[in-house]
């Protein structure tokens, strides 16, 4: 069953989801050097005491994750998705969201959660992802999640597809591989993903991400 908020046991534990998404935030610093054309992000240094996540398409559509001592909380909108209304999120959506979310998710004016679609989450001392009580309209993906999340499911063959589609780029599986492992970066590895690229050009982005390095 494709990962949805109807099918929240296809996503990774914290650690790994963080891992991931900063891996999918190196891979596409590689592939994008201007920030604004990437897909996904990370900033290892959001807040004092937050991590972000983030997911924009260019077409209106993107997610957010938070990740802090409390756990992690992530919300979407889908604009084309059957529950997308703009400035009222369907009913249910952040009814139940854990107080150690509110402020630095709903409150946060960059992450415009008044037109969400879908927002999950789960604290560090559970052992499951959860999301609000939500009576979703009719159809596959009423709230857009199983389009804006199947890269969580952590294939690395995802991202292959996902760059040959997005960057019209052919990447070898192994070296996506490597990314996903967080093996630490190098001149060879970098220049392989792009030849205009090196380290030290890519080295604020490395820093943001929180992306392990090493000198060649």
């Amino acid at each position: 069953m494709t990962l949805s908020t109807r099918n929240l046991k296809a996503l990774p534990d914290i650690p790994t989801l963080k891992r991931l998404t900063q891996s999918l935030a190196m891979l596409d610093a590689m592939l994008s050097p201007e920030w604004e054309y990437r897909y996904y992000s990370f900033n290892a240094a959001w807040s004092d005491e937050a991590a972000m996540a983030s997911m924009r398409n260019g077409s209106g559509d993107h997610w957010f994750a938070i990740f802090c001592q409390a756990g992690v909380a992530l919300h979407g909108l889908a604009h084309e998705a059957p529950a997308f209304r703009p400035g009222t999120p369907w009913p249910g959506i952040f009814e139940r969201l854990p107080a150690e979310f509110r402020t630095n998710l709903l409150e946060e004016p960059a992450f415009t959660t008044s037109d969400s679609t879908f927002c999950l989450w789960r604290l560090s001392n559970e052992e499951r992802w959860t999301c609000g009580p939500v009576e979703l309209p009719p159809g596959e993906d009423p709230d857009g999640s199983a389009e804006l999340l199947g890269i969580l499911a952590g294939r690395p063959e995802q991202y292959v597809e996902f760059a040959a589609d997005y960057y019209e780029r052919d990447l070898d599986l192994g070296d996506v591989e490597a990314i996903y492992r967080h093996q630490p970066l190098s001149n060879a590895l970098v220049r392989r993903f792009n030849p205009d690229l090196d380290m030290a050009s890519l080295g604020n982005d490395i820093a943001e991400i929180g992306y392990p390095r090493q000198v060649d």
